[in-house]
């Protein structure tokens, strides 16, 4: 039971929850655990590339390739640790396990990541174009999510106000 402490959750709320909520909870945890090896390996394997090109002497910040390889990395890092953080906030909410505005959050990390990593000269024209629209109606949909969370806190702000 110290691990719920940890996630913050009481006893009081472990038992009153249902069992698929707990069912729900455990699932998230263990993710969580697999995302946090995943994370570890893959700075482990960032760190190694970074010191394997410093000491080769092919670490060239201005080289393309280079850029590639290290950013398109730690993007990768970046992105599970978003979605590590994108469960853990989920065991605080009471409603729905991830919230559409991190899922679309983390999909544009991902587009940014597939644009830093794609080999301009070898990628088709029609594929960059597909990147961007859906780059562009990720963008859209974060806008009014964000726009539609707004009213939502004001609405709430305004009922407390009420009482």
């Amino acid at each position: 039971m110290k691990d719920l402490k940890r996630s913050g959750l009481t006893r009081e709320q472990w038992s009153a929850m249902t069992l698929y909520e707990k069912f729900e909870q455990v699932v998230i945890f263990v993710l969580s655990a697999i995302i946090a090896v995943i994370v570890v390996a893959s700075v482990w394997a960032l760190m190694r590339e970074v010191v394997n090109r410093m000491v080769l002497g092919a670490f060239d910040t201005l080289d393309y390739a280079t850029f590639q390889v290290v950013f398109g990395m730690i993007f990768t890092v970046v992105i599970a640790l978003e979605f590590k953080r994108s469960l853990l906030v989920a065991t605080e909410r009471s409603f729905g396990i991830l919230q559409v505005r991190t899922i679309v959050l983390i999909a544009l990390l991902a587009i940014a990541r597939k644009f830093i990593i794609l080999d301009l000269g070898e990628t088709e024209p029609a594929k960059i174009a597909a990147l961007a629209g859906a780059a562009l109606a990720l963008g859209a949909v974060h806008w009014l999510v964000r726009d539609q969370d707004r009213r939502e806190e004001s609405g709430a702000k305004n009922a407390e106000g009420d009482q």
